[in-house]
């Protein structure tokens, strides 16, 4: 374990290495289209200091490479993340306890309208850091465990997690499974205890896509008293785990040798892949609805017919002010974000988490949103 942390370690030192040179020289790894740099971390002293950030537990393996690779360059900088779900990261915040709060989805206008008591200046903004699906996890006897998965469209789905479908050999399930052997095994459905952005994009795909078989408002608590909770992305990855016919959804990174749903798009079912995440996020657009200055969300096009896209997706923010109280929380914030965003930084999630890589359509609008943020 050790020796694997270091090994990241070093290649993300190398990469933050190579991202100081190329700024130096005028070009900014965060944008293709903007020369001038937003990178405090190339361009000031290494960061030193004490900084905390809470939030999405479906962040935690790409925070601890961050985590790794910004202090590889910036060793005076000590950096602990809590992956207390994406809900109470964003309250932490919002106290002013925090430097930033990871999360998966973006503010409500209610907490925007909030952060102006935290932030020295304007109003807190979500930039995303990168882009994973949410596997529909599962654990059956002679499926799973022999490496296979289950096709099932939008509203077989919606129905096992609303409690309408009960048993594996259910005709829902085995008219869409022909080449498989589902035996009566009563289903026990597995879903988040607390307050999580993964549940919010993850139920968001049945409003768009089942919307008679899931009448539910859109939140980030759990709505309906089926089946049992668990805390965290490990915590519905380990209930999963432990008995035979259980479902559940989690962060892709998280699945492990858990079998996972391949999910109907257009005529065929596409199994779960970062890339297959990837091709939904361009295939959507930005949510111009949101209020606020310098935020970047996206609206997740669940309808999507891309081949090979996998429809059930989150993309992860990190949440930031454009002006903090103390100086030296700007300046970590402002080269968190960028090392973050970076092809480096980018690349160190992969390795670690198995997520998408933002796209590279979205570059130079996260570059102007860093730079909004005030170190003077």
């Amino acid at each position: 374990m050790q020796k694997n942390i270091l090994i990241r370690s070093i290649a993300a030192l190398s990469g933050i290495v190579m991202l100081a040179s190329v700024t130096a020289c005028g070009d900014n790894t965060a944008s293709t289209t903007d020369s001038s740099s937003t990178d405090s971390a190339s361009k000031t002293a290494p960061i030193s200091g004490n900084f905390q950030g809470a939030g999405a537990s479906s962040q935690q393996s790409a925070v601890e490479a961050w985590i790794a690779g910004f202090q590889g360059a910036n060793p005076d900088a000590k950096i602990a993340y809590n992956p207390s779900g994406s809900g109470a990261g964003v309250q932490t915040f919002l106290t002013g306890a925090t430097a930033w709060a990871g999360s998966d989805k973006a503010l409500a206008d209610d907490e925007v309208e909030q952060s102006k008591s935290v932030c020295a200046d304007g109003t807190a903004f979500d930039v995303p850091v990168y882009v994973s699906p949410i596997a529909v996890i599962f654990n059956l006897k002679g499926v799973s465990d022999a490496g296979k998965h289950i096709n099932m469209d939008a509203d077989t789905i919606a129905k096992i997690f609303d409690g309408k479908i009960t048993k594996w050999n259910d005709p829902a399930i085995a008219d869409q499974n022909k080449d498989l052997t589902l035996p009566d095994t009563a289903i026990t459905v597995v879903h988040r205890s607390d307050k999580s952005g993964t549940t919010q994009n993850f139920v968001s795909y049945f409003k768009d896509q089942a919307p008679d078989s899931w009448t539910y408002d859109l939140s980030e608590n759990w709505p309906n008293e089926v089946g049992q909770g668990a805390k965290g992305t490990s915590g519905v990855v380990s209930t999963v785990k432990q008995a035979d016919g259980t479902i559940g959804y989690a962060d892709f990174s998280q699945v492990g040798d858990l079998g996972t749903v391949a999910v109907k798009v257009g005529d065929s079912y596409n199994e779960i892949s970062a890339e297959a995440g990837s091709k939904v996020i361009e295939d959507s657009k930005q949510d111009d609805t949101v209020k606020g200055d310098n935020r970047i969300v996206i609206k997740i096009n669940h309808a999507t017919e891309a081949k090979g896209a996998y429809p059930i997706v989150l993309v992860s923010y990190d949440i930031v002010c454009p002006a903090y109280k103390d100086t030296k929380q700007a300046e970590f914030a402002k080269a968190w974000l960028t090392y973050v965003t970076s092809d480096e930084g980018q690349k160190a999630a992969q390795d670690a988490a198995g997520t998408a890589p933002l796209p590279s359509s979205l570059k130079s609008e996260i570059t102007k949103s860093i730079k909004a943020i005030k170190t003077k």
